[in-house]
Protein backbone atom coordinates (compact mmCIF):
# COMPACT_ATOMS: atom_id res chain seq x y z
CA UNK A 1 0.00 0.00 0.00
CA UNK A 2 2.61 2.45 0.56
CA UNK A 3 4.35 1.78 -2.64
CA UNK A 4 0.77 2.90 -3.95
CA UNK A 5 0.66 6.22 -2.04
CA UNK A 6 4.26 7.27 -2.75
CA UNK A 7 3.81 6.81 -6.54
CA UNK A 8 1.07 9.32 -6.19
CA UNK A 9 3.35 11.65 -4.34
CA UNK A 10 6.14 11.07 -7.40
CA UNK A 11 3.50 11.72 -10.00
CA UNK A 12 2.28 14.61 -8.88
CA UNK A 13 5.98 16.05 -8.51
CA UNK A 14 7.60 14.54 -11.39
CA UNK A 15 5.01 13.49 -14.36
CA UNK A 16 2.52 16.07 -13.66
CA UNK A 17 4.82 18.86 -13.51
CA UNK A 18 6.64 17.55 -17.02
CA UNK A 19 3.15 17.40 -18.27
CA UNK A 20 1.41 20.83 -16.87
CA UNK A 21 0.23 22.13 -19.80
CA UNK A 22 -1.36 19.22 -21.28
CA UNK A 23 -3.24 18.20 -17.94
CA UNK A 24 -4.87 21.66 -18.17
CA UNK A 25 -6.06 20.85 -21.68
CA UNK A 26 -7.46 17.72 -20.97
CA UNK A 27 -9.44 19.14 -17.83
CA UNK A 28 -12.29 19.45 -19.80
CA UNK A 29 -12.43 17.27 -22.53
CA UNK A 30 -11.02 14.71 -24.17
CA UNK A 31 -10.20 13.49 -27.73
CA UNK A 32 -8.67 9.98 -27.83
CA UNK A 33 -8.13 8.15 -31.59
CA UNK A 34 -8.28 4.89 -30.35
CA UNK A 35 -10.46 2.99 -28.43
CA UNK A 36 -8.13 0.04 -26.89
CA UNK A 37 -9.46 -3.01 -25.54
CA UNK A 38 -7.29 -5.03 -23.48
CA UNK A 39 -7.01 -7.56 -20.97
CA UNK A 40 -6.99 -6.93 -16.76
CA UNK A 41 -3.83 -8.72 -17.00
CA UNK A 42 -1.52 -6.33 -14.57
CA UNK A 43 1.76 -7.14 -16.65
CA UNK A 44 -0.06 -5.43 -20.10
CA UNK A 45 0.18 -1.55 -19.96
CA UNK A 46 -1.11 -0.14 -23.16
CA UNK A 47 0.12 3.33 -22.78
CA UNK A 48 3.30 2.23 -22.27
CA UNK A 49 3.04 -0.48 -25.27
CA UNK A 50 1.91 2.34 -27.72
CA UNK A 51 3.99 5.29 -25.80
CA UNK A 52 0.49 7.19 -25.71
CA UNK A 53 0.19 10.35 -23.62
CA UNK A 54 -2.81 10.39 -21.44
CA UNK A 55 -5.75 11.68 -23.51
CA UNK A 56 -4.74 9.14 -26.66
CA UNK A 57 -6.62 6.32 -25.37
CA UNK A 58 -9.97 5.36 -24.07
CA UNK A 59 -9.69 2.05 -22.60
CA UNK A 60 -11.48 -0.53 -21.28
CA UNK A 61 -9.86 -3.82 -19.90
CA UNK A 62 -11.43 -7.21 -18.80
CA UNK A 63 -10.69 -10.63 -18.38
CA UNK A 64 -9.33 -12.30 -21.20
CA UNK A 65 -10.04 -9.11 -23.78
CA UNK A 66 -13.41 -9.68 -24.92
CA UNK A 67 -16.53 -7.95 -26.15
CA UNK A 68 -20.30 -9.24 -25.72
CA UNK A 69 -22.06 -9.33 -29.15
CA UNK A 70 -24.50 -6.67 -29.25
CA UNK A 71 -27.45 -7.04 -27.45
CA UNK A 72 -25.79 -8.29 -24.55
CA UNK A 73 -25.00 -5.84 -22.04
CA UNK A 74 -26.93 -7.36 -19.51
CA UNK A 75 -23.71 -9.86 -19.12
CA UNK A 76 -21.40 -6.85 -19.51
CA UNK A 77 -22.96 -3.33 -19.45
CA UNK A 78 -19.46 -1.88 -18.52
CA UNK A 79 -17.44 -3.43 -21.84
CA UNK A 80 -20.50 -2.51 -24.02
CA UNK A 81 -21.34 0.77 -22.72
CA UNK A 82 -17.42 1.84 -23.44
CA UNK A 83 -17.98 0.78 -26.99
CA UNK A 84 -20.90 2.82 -27.47
CA UNK A 85 -19.03 5.79 -25.43
CA UNK A 86 -16.00 5.73 -27.69
CA UNK A 87 -17.54 5.11 -31.26
CA UNK A 88 -20.89 7.45 -31.06
CA UNK A 89 -19.68 10.23 -28.70
CA UNK A 90 -16.21 11.11 -28.85
CA UNK A 91 -15.55 9.17 -32.31
CA UNK A 92 -12.55 7.30 -32.57
CA UNK A 93 -11.18 5.96 -35.68
CA UNK A 94 -9.49 3.01 -34.12
CA UNK A 95 -10.46 -0.06 -32.03
CA UNK A 96 -7.55 -1.75 -30.83
CA UNK A 97 -8.38 -5.25 -29.70
CA UNK A 98 -5.55 -6.41 -27.69
CA UNK A 99 -4.47 -10.23 -26.24
CA UNK A 100 -1.10 -11.52 -24.96
CA UNK A 101 0.93 -14.29 -24.45
CA UNK A 102 0.50 -16.24 -20.81
CA UNK A 103 -3.16 -15.21 -20.36
CA UNK A 104 -5.20 -16.77 -17.40
CA UNK A 105 -8.50 -15.89 -18.72
CA UNK A 106 -7.68 -17.80 -22.43
CA UNK A 107 -5.90 -20.92 -20.42
CA UNK A 108 -9.24 -21.29 -18.74
CA UNK A 109 -11.18 -21.53 -21.35
CA UNK A 110 -9.43 -24.92 -22.23
CA UNK A 111 -10.25 -26.26 -18.37
CA UNK A 112 -13.10 -28.27 -17.13
CA UNK A 113 -15.89 -25.87 -15.81
CA UNK A 114 -15.69 -27.57 -12.47
CA UNK A 115 -12.46 -26.46 -12.26
CA UNK A 116 -13.54 -22.84 -12.14
CA UNK A 117 -15.97 -23.81 -9.45
CA UNK A 118 -14.40 -21.62 -7.20
CA UNK A 119 -14.38 -18.59 -10.20
CA UNK A 120 -18.36 -18.65 -11.18
CA UNK A 121 -18.77 -15.12 -12.45
CA UNK A 122 -15.13 -15.57 -14.04
CA UNK A 123 -16.65 -19.06 -15.94
CA UNK A 124 -19.87 -17.58 -16.92
CA UNK A 125 -17.57 -14.40 -18.64
CA UNK A 126 -15.84 -17.10 -20.64
CA UNK A 127 -18.73 -18.51 -22.01
CA UNK A 128 -19.17 -14.93 -24.68
CA UNK A 129 -16.38 -16.80 -25.80
CA UNK A 130 -17.51 -20.28 -26.06
CA UNK A 131 -16.61 -20.93 -29.96
CA UNK A 132 -12.74 -20.01 -29.25
CA UNK A 133 -11.17 -24.15 -27.74
CA UNK A 134 -13.56 -25.81 -30.66
CA UNK A 135 -11.94 -23.71 -32.94
CA UNK A 136 -8.55 -24.20 -31.61
CA UNK A 137 -9.24 -27.90 -31.74
CA UNK A 138 -10.28 -27.93 -35.36
CA UNK A 139 -6.47 -25.86 -36.43
CA UNK A 140 -4.39 -28.20 -33.95
CA UNK A 141 -1.49 -29.87 -35.52
CA UNK A 142 -0.21 -31.28 -32.26
CA UNK A 143 -0.85 -31.85 -28.64
CA UNK A 144 1.57 -29.58 -28.04
CA UNK A 145 0.07 -27.33 -24.82
CA UNK A 146 1.91 -24.29 -26.10
CA UNK A 147 0.68 -24.32 -29.35
CA UNK A 148 -3.02 -24.32 -28.09
CA UNK A 149 -2.04 -21.53 -25.80
CA UNK A 150 -1.01 -19.31 -28.38
CA UNK A 151 -3.82 -20.25 -30.54
CA UNK A 152 -5.96 -20.22 -27.98
CA UNK A 153 -5.46 -16.55 -27.39
CA UNK A 154 -5.34 -15.56 -30.96
CA UNK A 155 -8.18 -16.58 -32.24
CA UNK A 156 -9.62 -15.15 -29.21
CA UNK A 157 -8.48 -11.77 -30.54
CA UNK A 158 -10.36 -12.45 -33.95
CA UNK A 159 -13.21 -13.74 -32.77
CA UNK A 160 -13.94 -9.80 -30.59
CA UNK A 161 -12.66 -8.61 -33.64
CA UNK A 162 -15.57 -9.88 -35.57
CA UNK A 163 -17.84 -9.49 -31.95
CA UNK A 164 -17.40 -5.56 -32.63
CA UNK A 165 -19.04 -5.80 -36.04
CA UNK A 166 -22.30 -6.83 -34.14
CA UNK A 167 -22.57 -3.47 -33.37
CA UNK A 168 -24.69 -1.28 -36.15
CA UNK A 169 -22.79 1.80 -35.25
CA UNK A 170 -19.27 0.20 -35.44
CA UNK A 171 -20.15 -1.80 -38.56
CA UNK A 172 -21.21 1.61 -40.03
CA UNK A 173 -18.31 3.43 -39.53
CA UNK A 174 -16.14 0.48 -40.37
CA UNK A 175 -17.83 0.32 -44.45
CA UNK A 176 -17.70 3.90 -44.44
CA UNK A 177 -13.79 3.78 -43.84
CA UNK A 178 -14.34 6.24 -40.73
CA UNK A 179 -13.54 3.16 -38.69
CA UNK A 180 -10.58 0.83 -38.50
CA UNK A 181 -10.48 -2.36 -36.35
CA UNK A 182 -7.13 -3.74 -35.00
CA UNK A 183 -6.07 -7.21 -33.64
CA UNK A 184 -2.99 -7.11 -31.59
CA UNK A 185 -0.67 -9.68 -29.51
CA UNK A 186 1.60 -8.66 -27.43
CA UNK A 187 4.08 -11.28 -26.13
CA UNK A 188 5.35 -10.16 -22.89
CA UNK A 189 8.33 -11.80 -22.75
CA UNK A 190 9.93 -10.11 -25.57
CA UNK A 191 7.80 -6.96 -25.81
CA UNK A 192 7.05 -7.89 -29.74
CA UNK A 193 3.40 -7.11 -30.89
CA UNK A 194 2.17 -8.91 -33.66
CA UNK A 195 -1.28 -7.50 -35.56
CA UNK A 196 -3.62 -9.23 -37.40
CA UNK A 197 -4.01 -9.47 -40.90
CA UNK A 198 -7.04 -9.90 -42.54
CA UNK A 199 -5.98 -10.43 -46.12
CA UNK A 200 -3.87 -13.67 -45.01
CA UNK A 201 -5.53 -14.08 -41.95
CA UNK A 202 -2.20 -14.62 -39.65
CA UNK A 203 -0.75 -12.54 -37.14
CA UNK A 204 2.43 -10.31 -38.24
CA UNK A 205 4.98 -8.56 -36.17
CA UNK A 206 4.74 -4.64 -36.32
CA UNK A 207 8.47 -3.59 -37.59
Amino acid sequence: MDKIFKGVLEFQQEDFETHRELFSQLGREQKPHTLFIGCSDSRVVPTLITKTDPGELFLVRNVANIVPPFGSAARDGGTTAAIEYAVQALDVDTIVVCGHSNCGGCAAMNMDPAELDLLPHTREWLKISAEVPERVTQKLRSNDPAEREWLTEQLNIVVQMRNLLTFPYVKEKVVAGTLNILGWYYIIETGEVLNFNDSTGHFELVT
